[in-house]
């Protein structure tokens, strides 16, 4: 009987097969060993040289011995049975050393390098070929080549060329697909190479250029401009030739680019301004001399920040000084509150804050680039030539702000924050303007814009005291007239003497220049709430969010949201909490420091803890029923049993699904990072459940850098519990997500482990849905057949399951790799099946897209009628569900089914329509769409 093959995998981590059984390598040293042999392809390794790897300057005295002792072991690992001393057939003495016989079929680096050198002699004169090689030998990479090894190891000059070989042939590839016209091909693997290398500038160079050939003009500007700061701020120099003509080629050569078809959105962010704005006169005068209307527009950047204690009043100056001058901005205002000093210490990372304002800026979800310098490269880029206001309200300092700031004259940035910011002054020359508290005059001008100047008048000396108990903040008299105002039958002594002889505490925010303490003020006015209300208000200071709706809040106190309302009520009519926007509650971060004192003064921590496990079950039953109509065939995990009455928020429908997940995003996030960070295991369970149920909401609208961090610290929080059926689900969700940003190298190792567990776990289920994953990987790298095996695979086990949701979606995904592979009988049957189940189970997407792969095999099958029939169904469905580029794909191939049929109006027609909605979403797909429709024109003209 012949020996069993044995493969080597050595392009990622170490991998050796006898047949289908993966070998145990051993430790560290036998694990180095073999790599070197490996990298070397079939040439000898000399001894010295094993030595060196294995111990480097300082080998032991047996150093030889345990070197024999390695090839001895190695020997009968690979070959079973093997004499003690025999040589073998696959491990050899050569010239004073050893070579491991392998070859393109048994290992992965021959194979690639073979695929390699074959697409050099193509590339003059069939690219296109060239490009489908480098594509197949690119795929064969699962990391870096023997990742895993020691680090003084892998520092060994045989691995940093076999990882030059990889980058070489990523810049061929791009090379190769640019000049056959298939940039798209090359396009993931050049942005990872790119994540890779951030300093490499032919790698830069080629990403500019394929950036720009499908479509992404202004992110390759961005591109540019990222790498050009890291050259700058890394290595002290400036972009070479190579990357500078790249730029040059983009401005010379896109004149009529697909970005610039989608004119930006115009925001207007600004929260409301104040109608009872007063006071504040130098320092409003000051600011409109330096930036008022009159002025021309500056020619330079401009940054002007607001600094002073909080409660002084910045982010009321700052909105109010914004309306005045919004005018002269004619492309847009756009606000964020960096939360930099909020109580909870949930200050909101830079790159968050940069991926509001490009959705802002109606950059869609998929053409923002990964990670935070590209992206905010990109910001600045589609910033240069316009004339927008940036509000950075309450930063903490100048590196949360260094990634939201203009790079080009035409823009003026507003900063608020109770720091200095001495480093945005010196960095950027930015213009300062301290907040003082009122003085007497003042205060009491504030009071007789709240109460009325006749009831000032009836009592100065009351009006002054209750200024100078408030230390002159207008946070603390704002709550103080709200209370006033409300029983104008109270003398101002009266409440002036009340207020003297409450007691508060809020420590942090005590003047070091007076005696007042504001924690009094917002302790007297709890005393005009109830005692319901005032409860409330303590317990929002556990809300992990920037804001809350009343169902969340009635979940923390444990009441129902008919008992809530009235409650929250109360405390905005005292100024406590305010309704920012509709139905969306928040408060200022010193009154939230005041009521976190509150807290935990009233309140145990078994009370606190169950508050807090409320909030999160809130929040996670209600992100699940939303998962289960939006992926109604996905495999979440059930929560755990609920608090008692406690309900999710009602969601009828996709609509109400997506508008509720779209509303609580952002709190979401900060729920999730909360949980995770609690130290509690519950919570962090609970942390892992609510992120596997934002999936979907991420993936349909394309949040995948959102996704990426919550599906991270999900993983984290599982390895940390050290529970395998979280580890399985957290390695699957993060390997989704990094799929969709092209991190294919990251994402096929983590669902190759999460099928190893699941498999383990004897999760059926879960080992369905990871084949799955597994057939889109293998369908991203044009490996069909293996994407059709990973679909079998799945469908046989969701058949043993009878999960009858993920049977029928997956039936589709057979029938679609059917009709891909030209299998077009094979892939209506599978398809016929799959519509039938989705019909009965009321599942509009699935038959959407299933129809879709009934008419696309018809049509292939030259029954165009029929697939007319199937385009009109799928595209009745999805203008229903509101899915514009799933339409828009659609209509280009019921395009081109007329077109089949001789009628080019209605294929003129339909294509139209899908430019129309690509070019709204600004899709680099719409480039591909107008040259079908410029090429029919031209041939149109010529008859």
């Amino acid at each position: 009987m012949p020996p069993e093959p044995v493969r080597f995998q050595v392009l990622g981590d170490l991998r050796v097969y006898r047949g289908e059984t993966e070998l145990d390598l051993g430790g560290p040293q036998e694990r180095a060993f073999l790599a070197l042999l490996l990298v070397r392809a079939g040439q000898p390794v000399a001894v010295s040289e094993i030595v060196d790897i294995l111990w480097g300057a300082e080998p032991p005295r047996s150093a030889l011995n345990v070197v024999r002792r390695h090839v001895g072991s190695l020997r009968r690992l690979l070959e079973p049975g093997l004499a003690t001393r025999a040589e073998g057939r696959l491990l050899l003495r050569d010239a004073g050393g050893y070579r491991l016989v392998t070859d393109g079929d048994s290992g992965d680096l021959p194979r690639f390098r073979t695929l390699h050198e074959e697409a050099r002699r193509l590339a003059a004169h069939e690219p296109a070929r060239a490009v489908a090689l480098l594509t197949e030998a690119l795929s064969l990479w699962r990391g870096p080549v023997a990742d895993g090894l020691p680090a003084r190891a892998r520092a060994h000059p045989a691995f940093t060329a076999a990882d030059h070989e990889r980058l070489m042939a990523v810049r061929e590839a791009a090379d190769a697909a640019l000049r056959a016209g298939l940039p798209d091909t090359v396009l993931p693997r050049l942005r990872e190479a790119a994540v890779g290398h951030p300093l490499d500038e032919p790698v830069h160079a080629r990403l500019v250029r394929v950036l720009a050939a499908t479509g992404h003009r202004s992110e390759a500007l961005a591109a540019y401009d990222a790498v050009r700061d890291r050259l700058a701020e890394g290595l002290g120099i400036d972009p070479g030739t190579e990357l500078r003509d790249a730029r040059e080629s983009v401005l010379r050569e896109s004149a009529e680019p697909p970005d610039e078809a989608r004119p930006l959105a115009v925001p207007a962010q600004l929260p409301h301004d104040l109608a009872a704005f007063t006071g504040r006169r130098a320092e409003l005068d000051e600011l409109l001399t330096r930036y008022g209307p009159e002025l021309p527009h500056p020619a330079a950047v401009v940054i002007s920040a607001i600094g002073g204690m909080a409660g002084v009043g910045k982010t009321t100056l700052a909105v109010h000084w914004a309306h005045r001058i919004a005018g002269r901005f004619p492309d847009g205002q756009l606000y964020v509150n960096l939360r930099g000093f909020d109580p909870s210490g949930a200050a909101l990372e830079p790159g968050e804050a940069v991926r509001g304002f490009l959705d802002a800026l109606g950059v869609p979800a998929e053409r923002v680039p990964h990670g935070v310098d590209a992206q905010a490269a990109l910001y600045r880029s589609l910033l240069t030539g316009r004339r927008v206001l940036v509000v950075l309200d309450n930063a903490r300092d100048a590196e949360q702000i260094r990634a939201l700031l203009p790079g080009s004259p035409g823009c003026l940035t507003l900063v608020t924050s109770r720091d200095e910011l001495p480093g945005l002054v010196a960095a950027h020359g930015a213009h300062t303007l301290s907040l003082r508290p009122f003085d007497t005059d003042q205060a009491r001008a504030f009071l007789v814009r709240r109460l009325g100047a006749e009831r000032i008048a009836a009592e100065p000396g009351a009006a002054d005291e209750i200024g100078e108990l408030c230390g002159g903040l207008p946070l603390a008299l704002a709550c103080v007239a709200a209370r006033a105002a409300g029983h104008p039958g109270f003398p101002l002594a009266a409440v002036a003497a009340e207020l003297r002889e409450a007691h508060g505490s809020l420590d942090a925010f005590v003047r070091s220049d007076a005696s007042v303490d504001v924690g009094t003020v917002f302790s007297w006015s709890l005393r005009a709430v109830s005692a319901a209300a005032a409860r409330l208000f303590r317990l929002l200071a556990l809300h992990p969010g920037p804001d809350l709706t009343l169902p969340a809040a009635a979940a923390l106190a444990g009441l129902t949201v008919r008992r809530a309302r009235p409650l929250l009520a109360e405390l905005t009519g005292l100024h406590l909490v305010t309704e920012h926007s509709p139905a969306r509650y928040t408060c200022h971060d010193l009154v939230r420091a005041h009521a976190r004192e509150l807290v935990h003064d009233h309140h145990p921590e078994a009370e606190r803890h169950t508050a807090v496990h409320r909030l999160l079950h809130h929040y996670l039953r209600t992100a699940h029923a939303a998962d289960r109509i939006l992926a109604p065939n996905a495999d979440p995990l059930p929560p755990p049993p609920a608090p008692e009455d406690l309900h999710p928020e009602p969601l009828a429908d996709d609509e109400r699904a997506l508008a509720w997940l779209t509303a609580e995003h952002r709190v979401l996030l900060a729920v999730v990072e909360a949980a995770a960070a609690s130290g509690q295991p519950v919570q962090e369970r609970l942390a892992c459940l609510l992120a596997w149920s934002l999936e979907p909401f991420f993936d349909r609208r394309g949040h995948w850098h959102d996704g990426l961090t919550v599906q991270r610290t999900a993983l984290d929080t599982a390895l940390r519990l050290a529970d395998p059926v979280l580890e399985a689900r957290g390695l699957r969700g993060l390997a989704r997500v990094e799929g969709r940003l092209g991190l294919h190298s990251r994402a096929v190792p983590r669902l190759e482990r999460a099928l190893a567990l699941f498999t383990e776990l004897g999760d059926d289920t879960g080992r369905a849905h990871t084949h799955r994953s597994l057939g889109w990987e293998s369908e991203q790298r044009g490996d069909l057949p293996g994407a059709l095996r990973h679909n079998q695979r799945a469908l046989a086990l969701f058949r043993t399951s009878g999960d009858r949701a993920a049977q029928a979606s997956v039936l589709n995904s057979v029938g679609w790799y059917h009709a891909l592979l030209g299998e077009y009988r094979h892939a209506l049957t599978h398809c016929f099946e799959a519509l039938a189940m989705l019909q009965e189970l009321g599942d509009r997407y699935g038959q959407a897209a299933t129809w879709d792969s009934i008419a696309y095999a018809h049509h292939h099958l030259g029954r165009h009628p029929h697939a007319l029939l199937g385009y009109r169904n799928a595209l009745a469905l999805l203008r229903d569900l509101g899915v514009p580029y799933t339409e828009a794909d659609i209509l280009v191939r019921a395009g081109d089914t007329h077109l089949a049929m001789g009628d080019e109006p209605a294929a003129r027609a339909a294509w139209a329509q899908a430019l129309t909605l690509l070019q709204t979403l600004g899709h680099p797909d719409a480039r591909q769409v107008a040259a079908r429709l410029t090429g029919r024109e031209d041939e149109a003209g010529a008859c």
